[in-house]
């Protein structure tokens, strides 16, 4: 496949992973679906880091423009526009990276609930995980079914990072590969070179073109002086 081709599935691939990113995070502030926890801080830590809003989102959503324009030709582009890609998709990278280390402590720490009469993390720092044994989650007693809320979300979070973090890499392989080739061929069609490629080969055909006619019309002088 070409280089440019796949910077541009790429890039259509992000974008709804980013999104998805987005809304996930942005609906962890509304634990039990209310309004009123959040107004009153009653949020679990990791998702006042944002890490499905700014590293799976924003730093992932704006390489993913930059990545998929650059391969909206269907080639490689120049060679620079490929090295950019490659920055780009390293801070799409570490975007991914952020929201996947975010969601996995998320899903360690579990919630910040409502435990009798006092608010705490209840399932941070045990011997044995929450997540096998569904006969603590009644221990949050608000808000309602907050533990299954965190773990659906920060799952989604977790996955869509991963998918992001792979992706980001691959584009930092493709951008290599495209910076170091340079260029694109399809059908004999010459693509994927910069401006400055294209004069010289214009130059040359144009100077072949004259070389041609003045041996034409040398040839003919001779001819006609015999």
């Amino acid at each position: 496949m070409c280089t440019g081709k796949c910077s541009r599935c790429i890039g259509v691939t992000l974008y709804p992973l980013a999104v998805i990113s987005i809304i996930c995070n942005i609906i962890l502030f509304f634990p039990g679906w209310e309004t009123s926890y959040a107004k009153d801080g009653y949020i679990t830590e990791e998702v006042k880091y944002m890490g499905g809003l700014v590293g799976g989102g924003l730093m992932v959503l704006v390489p993913a423009l930059y990545i998929h324009v650059t391969g909206q030709q269907g080639c490689c582009a120049n060679r620079c526009g490929m090295f950019l890609s490659i920055a780009f998709a390293a801070v799409g990278v570490a975007g991914a990276l952020y929201s996947f280390i975010v969601a996995m402590l998320g899903l360690i720490n579990g919630p910040y609930c409502r435990v009798l009469l006092l608010w705490t993390t209840p399932f941070k720092d045990r011997e044995n995980s929450y997540l096998n044994n569904r006969d603590l989650w009644g221990l949050c007693t608000a808000p309602k079914n907050v533990v299954e809320f965190n773990i659906g979300l920060f799952a989604i979070l977790l996955v869509t990072s991963s998918l992001q973090l792979v992706l980001c890499c691959t584009q930092m392989i493709n951008g290599l590969f495209g910076c170091l080739c340079g260029t694109c061929t399809n059908k004999g069609v010459w693509k994927g070179r910069g401006p400055l490629h294209l004069f010289v080969r214009q130059l040359s055909l144009d100077l072949i073109e004259i070389f041609s006619s003045i041996k034409h019309i040398f040839k003919c002088n001779v001819i006609d002086v015999m």
